[in-house]
């Protein structure tokens, strides 16, 4: 094995510790901003920060040229849910603890496997079907039903899942024929509209103070840079093994729960998030190994 191929998965870890780190943070300052802001105005600051953001790369790098307009309808229809899946999530984040938010965010590959099978004409094998029924066992640990009816919390936690899996269907047929460049600039274009739309719907549109500028712009930074280094850990080792590296936000983000707001240590929440991540896991590794058979036959 050469040199650089040996450094791919200690790169990986690199990038996915920053994937981390920017993950807690985003959770950490959208507590922070919620008391004073309602979620359409938190996404409406976050989207301004990431279309000054995206608009000064794309500059710097003569990237302007790729920002295309054949496939805005797709790009309306990816924002759409992501916009849905991130109101829902800032919203969780206030009134779950964040571990319970994190494991049913996990969920959200589960969604893919079975969208992509209802909408990309993927088979759904047995593998698939298994890993499908152990998720969701770990969904009802995370949940648990037979102690007290799912809470509203968890029930749009796990809809911002599902949210955030038909954005991942989306951006699976964009990315065939779109530059990041071009997905991204319509991602925070779009998304920027729809939350000023949201926020002055009511016509009363918060500003935020001066203690909460430094947490809207923390948003605006990590919420680009979580994605980013999670996309260059995916484009440096497989899947396989970005993804246990992933699954590290979740002790993470409940010591940080502990921590910070004094939230329980939940060992039935971490054991369902185990089952979720082991049915992901086990998807990946059976679609790698799949992929080697044909490669090898062909």
């Amino acid at each position: 094995m050469s040199q650089a191929n040996q450094q791919r998965p200690a790169l990986a870890a690199l990038w996915m510790t920053g994937a981390i780190v920017a993950f807690t943070l985003m959770a950490i300052a959208g507590r922070a901003v919620s008391f004073e802001l309602d979620t359409f105005e938190i996404m409406t600051y976050r989207s301004a920060v990431g279309v000054a953001v995206v608009a000064i790369l794309a500059t710097v790098f003569g990237k302007w040229g790729e920002v295309k307009r054949d496939k805005l309808p797709m790009h309306m229809g990816r924002n759409i849910f992501h916009f849905t899946g991130q109101n829902l999530w800032f919203y969780a984040i206030t009134v779950i603890p964040l571990a319970q938010v994190f494991a049913l965010e996990f969920t959200s590959p589960l969604w893919v496997m079975l969208l992509a099978a209802l909408f990309l004409g993927e088979r759904l094998t047995r593998l698939k079907l298994f890993v499908a029924v152990v998720g969701f066992i770990g969904i009802l640990l995370v949940v648990r039903p037979w102690v007290a009816p799912p809470s509203a919390g968890m029930i749009i936690a796990a809809a911002a899942a599902l949210c955030f899996a038909s954005t991942a269907i989306f951006t699976k047929r964009l990315t065939q024929s779109q530059t990041i460049t071009c997905i991204m600039f319509y991602l925070t274009i779009m998304q920027l509209v729809f939350g000023l739309v949201c926020s002055l719907a009511d016509g009363d549109m918060a500003l935020p103070t001066g203690g909460n500028v430094a947490w809207i712009v923390l948003i605006g930074f990590a919420g680009l840079v979580a994605h980013f280094c999670l996309t260059s850990a995916l484009s440096v080792a497989p899947a396989s093994v970005v993804m246990p590296l992933d699954f590290v936000r979740l002790p993470v983000i409940a010591l940080i729960g502990v921590m910070l707001y004094a939230e329980p240590l939940d060992p039935t929440v971490l054991l369902g998030a185990a089952l979720i991540f082991g049915a992901n896991y086990l998807n990946i590794t059976g679609a790698a190994r799949l992929e080697r058979r044909n490669a090898a036959t062909s």
